[in-house]
């Protein structure tokens, strides 16, 4: 239970300190702070893994669990690429679609943890 507990505390710091870098960026033009917001957001992702697998040695739905797995792959790909995608007067929308994958990343990981816990509470039936 201590993993699960330090898996989602992980997320939800790195998704907090990602969201405030990520309005900086946005809107400060804070390129200087780039690789920062990156390497939190390995760290979010590996906080998701950790607790996608935890997930599946718990018996969690097996959709929750690749969801968690997939999206994990999703955040970094396009994080990495959103600079080559729609450049131009349109960009903001990749930069919304980002934010809205990032955020997704933090509710399925949350959801990984209550699920997680509620299954370690239910005491096993003989």
């Amino acid at each position: 239970m201590k993993a699960v507990t330090i898996a989602q505390m992980t997320v939800r710091v790195a998704g907090v300190l990602l969201v405030l870098l990520g309005i900086y960026i946005w809107t400060r033009n804070g390129d200087q702070v780039i690789p920062v917001h990156e390497f939190l957001g390995f760290v979010l992702v590996l906080g998701l893994w950790t607790l996608a697998f935890i997930a599946a040695r718990a018996g969690v739905v097996v959709g929750l669990v690749v969801a968690g797995f997939v999206w994990g792959l999703i955040a970094p790909v396009l994080g990495l690429t959103q600079d080559n995608l729609l450049t131009g007067n349109y960009h903001w929308a990749i930069q919304v679609v980002h934010l809205v994958i990032g955020l997704g990343a933090i509710g399925i990981a949350e959801r990984l943890a209550m699920e997680i816990k509620a299954r370690r509470a239910v005491p096993a039936t003989a």
